[in-house]
């Protein structure tokens, strides 16, 4: 179960202010007596002192603070306490360390991983680790206290950004899902269009066979009438296309194969669209886009489709009979 940030907030309020209630008296008390004997001594204060009570952007081991008393903080901090305090501050090191790294990762993946929170609060930890050390600073500061509201903190930290490295987790798995799926997807639909060319092609070979000859048919195409030059009917499509034939050098008695090529491609409709290929408009351009090279309006302008479709039987067969007798061969062009 992914961890809850609005609780993990309310939790750690809770527990903040029970800690903060328990300690103030000390704290106040150990203060008051600080400030007192820096009143007795000198005007300066000596420049280790200042740094152990004063803020500092990293954390440091509770056995490098200079406490203000040396000799009482040694007979009233054992060892051991001290080793804590050190153990505990590496274990804040590390949780901050760990929820810095995941807010990068999640900002490095540019998923959404389903919560407005991405980062992990890791202030509250910070003031808790000063406090330690503040503590460590002072005669009688209770010092074991400290340590264990660094550890508990430091859990805090350790939780949220766990709770987010399982959001991330779980979004990068979903993502991946998605890109397998599509890439599936696409496979199955590449291997539909080669095995409908195969069967198209094994039936034309079979025709062949069966008549004794590779000719071509010869074309008697169903030809659309009453069209007009830059209409979007195929009547018109045809109408446009005859009157382009003669600027590739082809004559009249290539119309009827170019009907019968694109009749059987698109039935001369500028929208015909292939779902299984994804070929698109009246030469069946796969993909569609490819005809972007005779204009921009590839997709809305039989002419510019005609254009195109030209210029590749012209390119790849050399005449509009030469690429309907491809198709008849082989079920393409």
């Amino acid at each position: 179960m992914l961890s809850d940030p609005t609780a993990q907030h309310t939790r750690r309020t809770n527990r903040q202010t029970e800690r903060r209630s328990r300690r103030r008296p000390v704290l106040v008390a150990a203060t008051l007596v600080v400030g007192l004997a820096a009143a007795a001594c000198a005007t300066g204060t000596p420049a280790s002192t200042a740094q152990a009570l004063g803020a500092t952007p990293t954390f440091a081991l509770a056995s490098s603070i200079t406490p203000l008393h040396p000799q009482a903080a040694e007979a009233s901090t054992p060892n051991e306490v001290v080793s804590a305090a050190d153990e505990a501050i590496a274990v804040a090191q590390a949780a901050v360390t760990h929820s810095q790294t995941v807010t990068a990762d999640i900002a490095a993946s540019g998923l959404d991983i389903g919560s407005p929170i991405t980062t992990v609060d890791t202030a509250p930890l910070h003031s808790e680790v000063e406090e330690l050390q503040r503590a460590q600073a002072l005669e009688f500061a209770d010092l074991e206290d400290a340590i264990d509201d660094v550890h508990a903190e430091a859990a805090e930290v350790t939780e949220a950004a766990a709770g987010l490295r399982g959001r991330l987790d779980a979004a990068i798995a979903a993502e991946a899902e998605r890109v397998a799926a599509e890439k599936a997807r696409l496979e199955a639909e590449a291997a539909a269009a080669a095995a409908a060319a195969a069967a198209a092609a094994e039936a034309a070979s079979a025709t062949q066979s069966s008549s004794g000859s590779t000719a071509a048919a010869a074309p008697s195409p169903s030809y659309a009438t009453g069209g007009a030059v830059g209409g979007t009917s195929p009547a018109d499509a045809q109408a446009t296309a005859r009157g382009m034939l003669a600027g590739y050098g082809w004559g009249e008695d290539q119309f009827g194969c170019l009907v019968s090529l694109w009749n059987k491609e698109s039935g001369w409709n500028y929208q015909a669209y292939n779902r299984s290929s994804g070929a698109f408009g009246i030469p069946q351009a796969l993909p569609g886009s490819k005809m972007a090279s005779a204009g921009a309006d590839w997709q809305t302008n039989p002419a510019t489709q005609i254009a195109w479709g030209f210029g590749y039987i012209s390119g790849r067969y050399g005449t509009p009979c030469g690429a309907w007798g491809h198709s008849q061969s082989v079920g393409w062009y």
